[in-house]
C-alpha cells in the first residue's frame, strides 16, 4: 500500500503540539503562583505542594494508560476526550474555594494531561514518516523541555496582569479559551484513526497502576510533610514503597508472561541497549531540574518580596538558553551522540552549584541580575539534555515496543517530577524553618538539585563508555564475519 502523506498533517501537528504544550506548561506555571495560593486559600505549605507534586504524579502514572486507550479507541477521540477534560479540570482548578478541592482539581487535570500527552507521539506516528518523522519528533521533544523553563515567566506574566490576590486563578483559567480553540482546530484537521479491536480490561494494567501509585504516594507523603514532622510519623511508609515497588516489578513481569500489555515492560530495561540507562538519565535529571522552579518562586518572593512577575523574569536566563540549546541539539544528536547529555547536564550542575555559591556571596537585593549569567550557562546545557536523551534512549527499541517504552520514559519523567518537587521545596522549607535564611536555604535546596544532576551525569557518562563499547564490538563483528565470507569465497575459488 502506498504512503500518502495527510496534507494537513503539519496544521495538524501544530494543533496537537499546543495542547500538549499546556499540559506540560501547568507542571511549572504554577510555581511562581504559589505563593499568592498559599495566602489567597490560607493553605498549608504541604498542601499547597501537593498542587505541584499531585499534578506531576497523576500525569506520570497514566500516561501509558492514556497510550493504550489511544490504541482502543482512536487517537482522534482520545485526543478531544482529554482535551476536554482538560479544559474543564483546570476551570474546576481555577475557581477552588480551598485548599481540598484545588488539590483534587489538580489531581484530576493531571489525568487529563496524561491522557492527552501519548495522543501526540501517536499522532506523529501515524502522520509521519522517515525524515519528516524525525524532525517531528524533534519539535515535540522541544515543547517538552522548553514548556517546563517558561512556566515561571508565563505565570509572572498573567499574575501582573490580573493581579496578586486571585490572579493565580487566571493561571488555570487561560487555559480554557486557548483549549476551546485548540478543541474546535482539532475537529477540523486530526484525521479519523481506526480503532483497533483490543479488550480494554485486558490492555490496561489497572492492578500495575495502583501498585505504582501506592509505592510513589509512599514516598511522597512524608516528604511533602517534612514540614510537620513527616518523616519522624510518616517513615514506615518508606518499608511500605519498598514493598509495593517490589511488587510492582514481580507483577509486571507476570503480566508479560502471560502475554498481556504491561504498564511498565521490564525487558526495556534487561534486553533494549541503552534503554535503562537513558531512562534512569531522564527520570534523575527531572527530578533535580523540575523542582528548582518552585524553589526560586519562594525564594524571590517569600525572601526577596519579588512580585511573581519579577521573579518569573528572574529565571527568564535560563528559558533563553534552553529554548535557543533544544532548537539545535536535536540536530547534533547524529553527530555527537550521548556527548551532548553528558555535556548538557556538567553545564546544568555547573550553573546550579554557581548559583548556589552567588547566594551566599552577593547581596539579595542583587541576585536577580548575578545569577542571569550561570542560569544562560545551564539552560544551554539543560536544552542539550531532554531531546537528545529522548532520541538516544528509544534508538535500540524494538518497533513493537515504541509506544509502551515513549509512555515509560514520559513516565519516570513525571514521577521524577513529583518526587524532586517535594524534596526540594522541603528541603528549602527546612533550612527556612530553622534559620530563617533564605540564601542559605538556596544553596541547600540547589546542591542537592546540583547532587541529582551529577547522578544523572555519572550515568550518562557510563552509558557513553557503553555505547562505544557497544560500537567497538559491532565493528568486530563485522569484521570477523568479511573475514569469514572473504575464507570461504578463497575455499570455493
Amino acid at each position: 500500500m502506498t504512503y500518502e502523506p495527510d496534507p494537513r498533517r503539519w496544521k495538524a501537528l501544530a494543533v496537537s503540539l499546543t495542547a500538549g504544550f499546556m499540559g506540560l506548561l501547568d507542571v511549572s506555571i504554577v510555581n511562581v503562583a504559589l505563593p499568592s495560593m498559599q495566602s489567597g486559600l490560607h493553605a498549608t505549605s504541604g498542601g499547597i505542594r501537593w498542587v505541584v507534586s499531585g499534578y506531576a504524579l497523576a500525569f506520570g502514572l497514566v500516561l501509558v494508560t492514556g497510550g493504550r486507550l489511544g490504541d482502543a479507541f482512536g487517537r482522534r477521540n482520545m485526543f478531544l476526550g482529554a482535551l476536554a477534560a482538560f479544559v474543564i479540570t483546570s476551570a474546576l482548578a481555577g475557581a477552588a474555594p480551598n485548599e481540598t478541592t484545588l488539590v483534587i482539581a489538580r489531581l484530576a487535570q493531571g489525568v487529563a494531561a496524561g491522557m492527552l500527552t501519548p495522543q501526540n507521539t501517536g499522532l506523529i506516528q501515524d502522520l509521519f514518516r522517515g525524515a519528516e518523522r524525525g524532525r517531528a519528533f524533534g519539535m515535540f521533544g522541544a515543547v517538552v523541555g522548553i514548556s517546563t523553563a517558561v512556566g515561571p515567566i508565563l505565570g509572572g506574566a498573567i499574575l501582573a496582569v490580573f493581579g496578586a490576590e486571585d490572579g493565580w486563578r487566571w493561571v488555570f483559567y487561560v487555559n480554557v479559551p486557548i483549549g476551546v480553540l485548540a478543541f474546535a482546530l482539532a475537529l477540523r484537521l486530526l484525521p479519523r484513526s481506526e480503532k483497533k479491536r483490543i479488550k480494554v480490561r485486558s490492555e490496561i494494567d489497572f492492578v500495575g497502576i495502583a501498585l505504582l501509585a501506592v509505592a510513589v504516594l509512599s514516598v511522597l507523603l512524608p516528604v511533602i510533610d517534612s514540614d510537620s514532622g513527616g518523616f519522624a510519623q510518616l517513615w514506615w511508609l518508606f518499608l511500605v514503597a519498598a514493598v509495593f515497588g517490589f511488587a510492582f516489578v514481580r507483577w509486571e513481569r507476570r503480566v508479560v508472561r502471560h502475554g498481556r500489555s504491561p504498564l511498565l515492560d521490564t525487558r526495556l530495561f534487561t534486553g533494549t541497549p541503552g534503554y535503562a540507562a537513558g531512562a534512569s538519565v531522564g527520570a534523575l535529571y527531572f527530578c533535580g531540574f523540575a523542582g528548582i522552579w518552585l524553589v526560586f518562586a519562594m525564594y524571590f518572593q517569600q525572601g526577596l518580596h519579588y512580585t511573581p512577575l519579577q521573579s518569573g523574569l528572574s529565571v527568564t536566563p535560563f528559558a533563553i538558553g534552553s529554548a535557543v540549546s533544544a532548537a539545535v541539539a536535536g540536530r547534533l544528536v547524529p553527530t555527537y551522540g550521548r556527548r551532548l547529555t553528558v555535556t548538557g547536564l556538567a553545564m546544568v550542575a555547573l550553573g546550579l552549584l554557581a548559583v548556589a555559591l552567588l547566594a551566599e556571596v552577593v547581596p539579595p537585593s542583587a541576585s536577580g541580575w548575578a545569577f542571569a549569567l550561570p542560569l544562560v550557562f545551564a539552560g544551554v546545557g539543560g536544552g542539550m539534555v531532554i531531546s537528545p536523551n529522548t532520541t538516544l534512549t528509544l534508538e535500540c527499541v524494538p518497533v513493537r515496543m515504541a509506544g509502551v517504552a515513549g509512555g515509560a520514559l514520559q513516565t519516570g519523567q513525571r514521577i521524577g517530577t513529583a518526587i524532586g518537587t517535594a524534596v526540594l521545596a522541603s528541603v528549602f522549607g527546612a533550612v527556612v524553618g530553622t534559620a530563617t535564611d533564605y540564601p542559605l536555604a538556596l544553596t541547600v535546596a540547589l546542591c542537592c538539585a546540583a547532587g541529582l544532576t551529577c547522578a544523572a551525569l555519572a550515568l550518562a557518562i557510563a552509558e557513553l563508555r557503553a555505547r562505544r563499547h557497544r560500537a567497538q564490538t559491532s565493528d568486530r563483528d563485522s569484521d570477523d564475519r568479511r573475514s569469514e565470507t572473504s575464507a570461504a569465497d578463497v575455499q570455493r575459488g
